[in-house]
């Protein structure tokens, strides 16, 4: 598996320091991007949490997820946890190691007070003597809660007092771009209150280990609460591998709420959802692929983007419009770029996949942070869109009659891409059979629709390669339904990813 080394650099460790105030919880931020361009050590916040201990709860279960595998638990992850600072609020973020869930903690206005909230994304460490000191939060004591280092000049010349180096698999990268495809697509299935928010997450399975984890099921919301069901009836919600909400019990003493999202139409198969707890000025949000087997990394919901002509000049144009802001209006960014809303979304999934965009599903919108990672790295490593260039450039696409019909020849192997009038694509491949559209465009139909594109054919759906990801996203978004979809995966069980 493709992987790079990363180094956290770190002044000194992060800890919850005790002076005559109180506790002092100081995050300590590695290297980082803001408004000013990169920063060693980032400064965006110093002031109080105003509900400390479920704000300490919410920290530890996004670095509960951070250092977990769920599907191979017996292998530990050590990933530190990303902080972005969007003016009005600090997004903290986490995938396990697996790839297969996704945690965020969104820290609002209402949850602090302090001095203005900057803006930037870094990454904040998080130890076990930390994470030891954050379970002895109480309620009743204020917290002071710093994120960056108090003064910069403590920097010697031997360099930081902490440094790690980790490795990052692409299929992180690849995972954290799909998730904000995939969230792009879901709806709000289900409201909760709080006594039944905490009945309901409490009466989970607990300690399944792998077997546990790759169990799939579904609840469907009655009169108030979730209620199991053998099949994904209409309004169900997929909960696939109920073990992996474990990190939500953390904060259920805390619980406002919890807010269940879904595709807005299950399929027969398990889909992706994403199980939000409000909190008092914040929201925890895990996001689960469809099988812990299936980590996010291979759905497919990026490709249509990627494979568009036009998709890299564009993701130019609108990533300097971007400074970090806490929700993205495609509407606005259309009207400044003077693009279509379309290729605006198209943008913005390229910009995801260099770790630049993601999606928040309680206000249904994008925003901007910026991971460490090179543009079009994961675009580079992704094998179905090789597949498909190389495809191209070898002449094995035929558009045969008003281009509706697509011949695609592979050594002595004669593929068929149909679209029909709605955009969709099938294909005759065995990739198209097992996943029905699923995991994305297989490498045929991604070919064909580079062809269209390059002929400057009109017909749509994979003609226009994003197009055929179509869906209805609370926000318009059209990428995400396929991604959501009801069949497929990302990898197979033995960890290793298939090729269309």
């Amino acid at each position: 598996m493709s992987q790079a080394a990363h180094a956290y650099a770190y002044l000194r460790p992060s800890a919850v320091l005790s002076d005559a105030a109180g506790p002092r919880l100081a995050l300590e931020t590695s290297g980082g991007a803001t408004p000013l361009g990169a920063v060693a050590n980032p400064r965006f916040f110093a002031g109080f949490l105003a509900d400390p201990a479920p704000a300490a709860a919410a920290l530890l279960a996004v670095a509960d997820v951070a250092a977990a595998r769920y599907y191979q638990p017996q292998l530990r992850a050590s990933l530190d946890p990303v902080v972005t600072a969007n003016g009005d609020r600090l997004r903290f973020e986490s995938f396990s190691g697996c790839c297969g869930v996704y945690a965020r903690l969104d820290v609002l206005r209402a949850g602090l007070d302090g001095d203005e909230i900057g803006h930037g994304t870094t990454n904040v460490d998080v130890n076990n003597p930390l994470r030891e000191a954050l379970t002895r939060i109480g309620p009743a004591e204020p917290l002071h809660l710093a994120v960056g280092p108090d003064a910069l000049e403590v920097t010697t010349f031997d360099g930081p007092v902490v440094e790690k180096k980790v490795p990052l698999p692409e299929r992180w990268l690849r995972g954290f771009a799909e998730t904000q495809v995939t969230a792009a697509g879901f709806d709000l299935r289900a409201e909760l209150p709080a006594a039944e928010a905490v009945r309901f997450l409490r009466s989970l399975p607990r300690g399944g280990g792998r077997a546990g984890a790759r169990t799939a099921g579904w609840v469907v919301p009655v009169g108030g609460t979730l209620r199991p069901t053998t099949r994904p009836v209409p309004g169900a919600v997929c909960l696939p591998g109920p073990d992996r909400l474990a990190a939500l019990q953390r904060v259920l003493r805390h619980a406002l709420a919890l807010r269940v999202y879904g595709p807005a139409v299950p399929g027969d198969g398990p889909t992706a959802s994403a199980w939000e707890v409000v909190l008092p000025g914040m929201r925890l949000t895990l996001t689960l692929s469809p099988d812990a087997s299936r980590g996010f990394s291979g759905e497919g919901g990026v490709l249509g983007a990627l494979a568009t002509g036009t998709a890299e000049q564009d993701a130019d144009l609108v990533a300097v419009l971007l400074a970090w802001e806490p929700r993205i209006e495609v509407a606005e960014l259309a009207e400044q770029s003077g693009l279509t809303p379309t290729r605006v979304r198209a943008a913005l999934t390229r910009l995801g996949t260099a770790g630049q965009i993601g999606y928040d599903t309680a206000e249904a919108a994008y925003f901007h942070r910026q991971l460490p990672y090179e543009a079009g790295r994961a675009e580079a490593r992704n094998p179905r869109l090789r597949a498909a260039h190389a495809l191209v450039e070898a002449g094995a696409v035929r558009l045969d009659g008003d281009g509706s019909l697509a011949t695609v020849t592979v050594d002595d192997h004669i593929q068929r891409v149909r679209t029909d009038e709605a955009g969709r694509t099938s294909c005759t491949c065995l990739w198209w059979a097992k996943y029905r559209g699923g995991r994305g465009p297989c490498k045929h139909a991604l070919a064909v629709g580079m062809v269209r594109e390059r002929n400057g054919s009109a017909l749509s759906g994979s003609g226009r390669a994003g197009s055929a990801l179509s869906g209805s996203g609370r926000n318009g978004s059209g990428a995400a339904a396929a991604a959501a979809g009801p069949v497929g995966g990302s990898t197979a069980p033995n960890g290793k990813e298939p090729v269309a």
